[in-house]
Parts: C-alpha cells; structure tokens; sequence
C-alpha cells in the first residue's frame, strides 16, 4: 500500500495540518491536555512549597498553637493536589483515546491512585491518605512523559 492509496497514513505534514497519522484536530486536543496536565504539574510543585513552607512554620515553638497555620500544613497540599484529579482524568482519557500508551499503564496509575484514595476517605485511613495522593501526583508526571515522547515523535516525523 501506498501513501497515495492512503492518505491518512502519511507521516509528513500535508494540506490539511494532519501529521504523523494524526489529524490536526486531536494534535490540537493532545496539545491542549499537554497544557492542562502542566498547569497539574504546578499546583503539585505549590503543594509540595507548601508544606514545606507550613510545616516549617508551624514546627516553630511561636506557632504550634496556631490552628490556621497547621489547617494550611496539612489541608492546603491536599487540596491543590486534588485539583489536579479532574485534570489527570482528562489527561487519561485523551491518552487511551489516542493510544499514546498502553492502557494497561494508564489503568494501573489511576486504577492504583483511585483504589488507594477511596479506601483511605471511605475507612477514614488519613494516615493512608498522603499514597493515594502520591498516586496522583505520579500520574500527572507519567503523563507528562507520555505527552513529551509523543510530540517527540511527531517532530520527529515532520
């Protein structure tokens, strides 16, 4: 078969944005959660200053009593990180949507993330709570490997 017989199946840009066997509008989609999944990427490095940050001033012999600075320590890291759910979800539909790796990697890193959550809200687990949101956050940095080694290719195909 040929690239003429089948025009879908070019590997160099062509009229009509598509490139790499990908049409322009899911290199746009991908593109976009590329973008999304960078901005989860921020609010777990925020999470991870900001415990660091609050732990720290809250381990200080002036603030120990301080009930706001230990809410900040302990809630803010899990809230920022639970922002990123939503966003890491999307991410993992749009990278089992466009196969951009196997779906077994991608069920066993949310599958994992969301076992370990519901278990430790559902038993009220809080000393458990901390892997399921590690889960999370490990999902967010595999997905962002997966989005750089395929535009890699793409580039590399053009």
């Amino acid at each position: 078969m040929t690239e003429q017989a089948h025009p879908t199946m070019s590997q160099s840009p062509s009229k009509n944005g598509s490139q790499g066997g990908f049409p322009a509008t899911a290199l746009a989609r991908i593109r976009g959660a590329q973008t999304l999944n960078r901005f989860a990427i921020y609010a777990i490095y925020a999470a991870i200053v900001a415990f660091i940050i609050f732990g720290t001033i809250a381990s200080m012999k002036a603030y120990r009593d301080s009930d706001v600075l230990y809410m900040l320590f302990y809630y803010l890291p899990y809230l920022l990180v639970g922002l990123t759910v939503p966003i890491t979800l999307y991410n993992a539909f749009i990278i089992l949507r466009y196969r951009l790796n196997q779906p077994s990697m991608v069920a066993i890193s949310i599958g994992l993330a969301l076992i370990i959550t519901l278990v430790s809200l559902l038993f009220s687990l809080s000393g458990w709570l901390w892997l399921g949101i590690a889960a999370w956050m490990g999902a967010a940095f595999l997905f962002s490997a997966n989005f750089k080694r395929f535009f890699k290719f793409i580039n590399e195909q053009g």
